[in-house]
């Protein structure tokens, strides 16, 4: 095994014993033990050079060996943990990467490691829950921050909650979890009351959520702006959610036919350019189609469900005729306006929906009770 320790080796400690040439040799070690086809005698004379060369006094020597076996599936478990406890310079590539650390050795290193170390584990490939709820219970806002951002660590649900109630307060942390690639419906149900409505429209395209509360999150953050036509980067903004959440199977007919019958406008128009498959501008231009063949053909082509129909119809249908006033509210008169016509002409809404518009409606005229005038004149 001349690679590992030759006799050239063993002179050269013997005449010149310095820190670099241990260094040296145990770079030498590492090496040797990625070669193939050694012999397990090879193999146990390596980790017992290494055994020694993991005591030296030196740090460069500690760390060459450290670095050089960072990914290395025969650095002996001892070795590993004693160098996974030495200073930073030695510890962090085995923590960042070694296999032979376990479950167990993490969540002990988690437990009383700086804000550094945990930072590194948090950021392992392939985290276990049982290290993330570690990292969750003992680290803080940095190392929680580099976790819930590393997208290859297991996260249960409870260790989720769990840094929703300990880290209430870290926008970074929040953000983090909702730009996780999967989150338990339950988790996305909670950070909705905590989060931005930036954050809140991401939890919309990125993230399972109950109609209803998709429904009302969509017409919340968007209430203001989307009613209006949007232009410019808005309106590219809109279209690139609405084609995140066709991608992830999260754009629904429901959500669709609710948004249009609370007249976002916008959305409903993105959504049937999507689905449809063709540029907005074309969406616009058939959906307000005076004659209404466009919508009708645009409908077919996106593939929705005919019995939602004549409900989307009769909503475009008093959305291309009729405005804003310029008046106080005239946002929420629009919207009463459309819901009633909408109660009104159609019988074929699913008891969801119609429970749901009727929710909206309610809403409306209690929050303007004004609006009951208008409401009940649309509806006879």
């Amino acid at each position: 095994m001349t690679s590992v320790l030759s006799s050239r080796d063993v002179e050269r400690l013997l005449n010149a014993p310095s820190p670099d040439v241990r260094a040296e040799l145990a770079g030498k070690v590492a090496t040797s033990l990625a070669e193939p086809d050694l012999s397990p005698r090879e193999i146990a004379l390596a980790q017992d050079v290494l055994r020694i060369l993991a005591r030296d006094v030196a740090a460069t020597v500690r760390a060459s060996v450290s670095n050089g076996l960072r990914s290395s599936p025969l650095l002996p478990p001892d070795v590993a943990r004693r160098l996974a406890d030495d200073i930073d310079l030695v510890a962090l590539p085995l923590l960042a990467e070694s296999l032979v650390l376990t479950d167990e050795d993490l969540v002990d290193l988690v437990s009383r490691g700086s804000a550094l170390r945990q930072e590194t584990i948090a950021a392992r490939p392939g985290l276990t829950e049982t290290v993330s709820d570690a990292l969750i219970a003992h680290a803080g806002e940095p190392a929680v921050t580099v976790l819930m951002s590393n997208h290859t660590a297991q996260i249960a649900e409870h260790s989720l909650d769990r840094a929703i109630v300990r880290f209430a307060g870290s926008d970074r942390i929040k953000e983090a979890m909702v730009s996780r690639p999967v989150l338990p419906i339950g988790i996305s149900e909670r950070l909705v009351a905590l989060v931005s409505r930036e954050l809140q429209q991401r939890l919309v395209s990125m993230h399972a959520l109950p109609p209803e509360l998709a429904s009302d999150i969509i017409h919340r953050s968007r209430e203001h702006a989307v009613i209006r036509l949007s232009v410019g980067s808005s309106e590219e903004e809109l279209t690139a959610m609405v084609a995140q959440m066709q991608r992830g199977g999260r754009l629904t007919p429901t959500l669709i036919l609710r948004a249009v019958c609370t007249g976002d406008i916008a959305f409903f128009e993105a959504a049937m350019a999507v689905k449809g498959n063709i540029p907005l501008a074309n969406a616009q231009i058939l959906i307000h189609d005076p004659s209404g063949r466009g919508l009708a053909a645009l409908y077919r082509k996106a593939s929705m469900p005919d019995n939602l129909f004549e409900a989307i119809s009769a909503a475009v249908e008093l959305i291309n005729r009729t405005g804003f006033d310029g008046a106080a509210r005239d946002i929420e008169r629009f919207r009463a306006r459309i819901i009633s016509r909408v109660l009104t002409v159609t019988e074929s809404l699913d008891p969801a929906d119609a429970d749901y518009l009727i929710n909206v409606l309610g809403d409306v005229l209690r929050q303007s009770p004004e609006q009951m005038h208008t409401a009940t004149d649309v509806m006879t």
